[in-house]
């Protein structure tokens, strides 16, 4: 009796944390949906750049939310830990995207906008 508790406590947790990872890939994936959104807003008017500026905070969160998730739904279920892995690569490209966006290397910053947007999608996809 015991262990059919404990067997159902873990299936809903693992079930909690598959949950809150696809709403955080599907959060990160809009974010950059929207980065693009602002990146054509930033050639097109003048308050496109503080959006694009205020969406790049926006999503590189989304990028943090996600690796958070994949550690929660990895952790307490012992599930694969593959789901991290995806998450902190990511989370290394944010970083290097927000890093040529600061330094106005669009020739690589845009290029890789479109490489995150897709992997997002993937990983949205496969969840």
């Amino acid at each position: 009796m015991a262990t059919q508790m404990t067997a159902t406590a873990t299936a809903d947790a693992q079930r909690r944390g598959s949950s809150f990872l696809r709403i955080a890939i599907a959060l990160q994936t809009l974010t950059i949906f929207l980065q693009a959104v602002s990146a054509g807003l930033l050639l097109t008017s003048s308050y496109g750049e503080t959006l694009h500026s205020a969406g790049a905070r926006v999503m590189y969160g989304a990028s943090m939310l996600y690796l958070l998730a994949a550690v929660l739904a990895w952790k307490p279920g012992g599930g694969s830990a593959r789901p991290v892995w995806h998450a902190s690569g990511f989370l290394a490209l944010a970083s290097v995207q927000v890093v040529l966006g600061i330094a106005h290397v669009p020739s690589v910053h845009l290029p890789l906008g479109v490489l995150m947007f897709g992997l997002s999608v993937l990983a949205l996809a496969r969840r």
